[in-house]
């Protein structure tokens, strides 16, 4: 009864946290927002909103955290840009009275990059990376919906300067008793700085209020996924000096600009990202996405290409299962790879 009436209180205390004016650039621990997991990049975002024991999305999403995924071990890679890696290894474990936990460490190493003063003059090779400690714990409440939360202690390292933070992610999830309609709301990444790089100069981590939908079809083995990013700040709009239709008209002078509707559809769909996931025989899955604010901030206007979309696979062979993620960010530049593999450490008890 407790828990009933204290999370839904941390979920309402979230909504007075004032927004930051801006998302890009005036966060620290970005990492963190990072897409680490193969499967929830094959379908476009960085959360996933589905129940089936799913041991790697429980970084993303607290509330999928179940008894099923006891004695799981996941471990992801990620090589993103110019050198930038990134990753997880996770462990879950269940216990009777205190119930389910995931225990987790994500990193993100940028490699060896070549130092410079103010002028420009080159000071050596320095090195930066970043790590969060997590542990997530969930429970279902009833036979509809399910809780959870991770608590992450973080470590950044960049350079000579470092810094200590914790931050919290709350979910909770509703699910329809066949689990074909499911609807999750996380709120991430709420807390703070306790070492900042600089004494006295705090800066704020990157919150973000989502949630997730998707549906499943009754006589096909295909679920659609729609996730709704940033719901704390409605302009996401970004106004590009390159974009020809930002241009000044050579006969009237005036700029190019979209419509008052064309500008509200714009900004509506940065929130939105569009996913869908096909089983075959529960042992292959084939996985789709497309992601509009990845696309129209990254895309080159000579050479969109497919910028902002995703395609995936996933296997799963009796305690193993494997997901590979290819995702497109910019037309003509190596993009980055995503490579989940999970075993189900339970079942090689049972054999023995």
């Amino acid at each position: 009864m407790l828990l009933r009436i204290l999370f839904p209180s941390i979920l309402f205390l979230t909504f007075l946290r004032p927004a930051a004016a801006q998302i890009g650039g005036d966060h620290t621990y970005t990492f963190l927002t990072l897409t680490n997991s193969a499967r929830i990049a094959g379908v476009g975002g960085n959360a996933m909103t589905v129940l089936d024991n799913d041991v790697t999305l429980a970084l993303a999403n607290p509330s999928l955290i179940t008894p099923e995924m006891h004695n799981q071990l996941a471990l992801s890679y990620v090589n993103y840009f110019t050198g930038n890696n990134t990753g997880f290894a996770m462990y879950s474990r269940t216990f009777n009275k205190a119930g389910s936990f995931v225990a987790a460490i994500q990193f993100s190493d940028y490699g060896k990059i070549q130092g410079a003063d103010a002028s420009g003059n080159k000071t050596g090779i320095i090195s930066a990376s970043e790590y969060a400690l997590s542990v997530g714990w969930g429970r279902m409440l009833t036979t509809h919906f399910s809780i959870g939360a991770n608590v992450k202690l973080i470590y950044s390292h960049l350079d000579t300067y470092s810094s200590v933070g914790i931050a919290v992610d709350v979910a909770g999830s509703f699910f329809t008793k066949n689990k074909l309609f499911m609807a999750s709301l996380m709120v991430r990444n709420i807390g703070s700085q306790i070492v900042p790089y600089r004494a006295g100069e705090f800066e704020p981590l990157p919150f973000e209020l989502q949630l997730g939908l998707s549906q499943g079809l009754k006589h096909l083995p295909l679920r659609f996924y729609l996730l709704f990013t940033n719901l704390q700040k409605w302009n996401m709009s970004y106004t590009d000096p390159n974009d020809p239709k930002n241009q000044v008209d050579p006969y009237t002078g005036q700029i190019n600009e979209r419509s008052g509707i064309g500008k509200f559809a714009d900004n509506l769909m940065r929130h939105v990202v569009f996913g869908g996931e096909i089983t075959i025989a529960k042992v292959f899955s084939i996985r789709l996405g497309y992601n509009y604010q990845r696309r129209q901030e990254l895309k080159l206007y000579e050479r969109t290409g497919l910028s902002g979309f995703c395609y995936g696979v996933g296997f799963r062979i009796k305690m193993f299962s494997f997901s590979y993620t290819h995702a497109t960010y910019q037309a003509g530049s190596p993009n980055p790879n995503f490579v989940t593999i999970a075993v189900n450490l339970q079942e090689f008890s049972k054999k023995k």
